[in-house]
């Protein structure tokens, strides 16, 4: 069994944000949540997250997600940041009955592939270390401890590196924060840290002095142990992550054609044989069927687009498209708008939470919000639901088969029915029964020989 540890208390004052630096956004999910995707391999017991810096809001976000994860989450304050140490203290009364391995992670590395934490795990139990420490050689590494060990991988000692002689930093293996450690050995010696330090903290590797065997496992991409301090950093996380998502799904069968200009979500599923064009984002909860074509020049958030769907310059969020629908070029889904097998969404139309039923066409120059439409219904350009009395959102209803004409407004709530044809630049503001024409428009007069009056005097 293994319980886990993860540092997420610190504030992050290079951000330079009210929002706590774990909870900054990454790939459709926050860093923190990165960090706990990274667990699924090695399924871990127990999962104590140490939070400090605005713990209710940490804590609110991270319980949100936990219905989503196999791992049962508890929260440990630590009300002072001082240092790694001290934040491990904390979780002693958490874990009085506790004797297997405990796995520290830190809640602003959120590049560590499963792969590897489960083969720091194997290492740590078939060689019985009483802690084993994840490093990585690193091609620049000022500014980092260094590691020395053994030529079996034990470590010797880890010194700072405004501690190291010119010599020693030659040494190229640096600490990655991520521990595992024989918790009875651990919990032994956590009272015994020190503050002996300029910056007055308990540091976690010193513990290192006092426990043996401590082995060194070097992870084999160090871009994985990269940790996030600030907005550059970030976006460099960020650039990591975008390339190993559009690796792994173009080698899923996945046609991205300009994967520089493209960004994908990790929380994205896309089936083989979907194309992806230029400038083209994929975002949050959002699922791509096979056969689709998506943009150039599209975003499509928490969405469901199902097989052989096209969207062209296009914006679709929270809603769902059903297959072999045409979606733009500048159409806008949103608002949980449900659309059929077959249809059109043409130029420059917005959906605003409704439903349309297959081989429905709304083709250009229109806004349906809160409307419900059968089958086979044809939208006239310039067709307008007005579902906003000043007050209140109420709902339009249009039966199957049904048109309507160009520049038509109908004014809600409203009940179309089947096989009802609407006349061009129609106001209708009653329901109307099956199969019948609907005319709502004034009589157009003719005043023959009419000027404007003055009209002869500015001439």
């Amino acid at each position: 069994m293994v319980a886990v540890a993860i540092l997420a208390a610190g504030r992050g004052t290079r951000m330079k944000s009210s929002l706590p630096k774990v909870l900054h956004p990454l790939g459709g999910r926050s860093i923190v949540e990165q960090v706990l995707q990274s667990l699924h391999k090695i399924s871990p017991t127990r999962c104590l997250v140490i939070i400090g810096y605005q713990a209710e809001q940490v804590k609110a976000s991270l319980t949100e997600v936990a219905s989503k994860l196999t791992i049962p989450l508890e929260f440990v304050e630590q009300t002072e940041q001082l240092g790694t140490g001290h934040a491990i203290q904390q979780v002693i009364p958490y874990l009085e009955d506790f004797t297997d391995d405990l796995l520290v992670l830190n809640g602003d590395v959120p590049l560590l592939r499963p792969e590897t934490l489960q083969d720091l795990l194997q290492t740590h139990k078939e060689r019985q270390n009483a802690a084993t420490i994840l490093t990585a050689q690193l091609p620049n590494p000022q500014g980092y401890g260094r590691v020395f060990c053994d030529e079996h991988n034990i470590v010797q000692q880890i010194v700072e590196d405004r501690d190291c002689s010119t010599a020693q930093k030659q040494n190229c293996r640096i600490n990655a924060g991520v521990y595992c450690f024989r918790w009875s050995d651990l919990a032994e010696v956590l009272p015994r840290l020190q503050p002996n330090n300029t910056q007055k903290e308990y540091y976690l590797t010193d513990t290192v002095n006092f426990l043996e065997p401590v082995m060194a496992v070097d992870v084999e991409d160090y871009q994985e142990i990269l940790g996030i301090n600030d907005r550059q950093q970030l976006a460099t996380a960020y650039s990591i992550l975008q390339a190993r998502i559009k690796s792994q799904w173009m080698a899923a069968g996945v046609t991205l054609i300009d994967p520089a200009s493209i960004t994908i979500d990790d929380t994205v599923q896309i089936e083989p044989d979907v194309i992806i064009e230029p400038q083209t984002h994929l975002r949050g909860q959002t699922v791509i069927q096979s056969g689709c074509r998506i943009g150039p020049g599209s975003l499509v958030e928490n969405s469901c687009i199902a097989e052989n769907v096209s969207v062209l310059y296009s914006v679709v969020t929270d809603s769902s498209v059903a297959a072999n629908t045409r979606i733009g070029p500048y159409a806008h889904l949103r608002g949980h708008a449900v659309v059929g097998a077959g249809c059109k969404i043409g130029n420059f139309v917005e959906l605003k939470n409704s439903q349309l039923g297959d081989r429905t066409n709304v083709a250009h120059l229109s806004y349906l919000g809160d409307a419900t439409l059968g089958t086979q219904v044809n939208v006239g350009a310039g067709t307008i639901t007005a579902n906003y009395d000043g007050v209140q959102k109420h709902p339009t209803k249009i039966g199957d088969r049904s048109k309507t004409g160009a520049n038509s407004v109908l004014v809600a709530p409203l009940t179309i029915g089947n096989d009802v044809t609407i006349a061009a630049g129609s106001a209708v503001t009653e329901d109307a029964p099956d199969n019948c024409l609907v005319i709502g428009r004034a009589r157009q007069v003719i005043k023959p020989g009419w000027r404007l009056k003055g009209r002869d005097q500015e001439l």
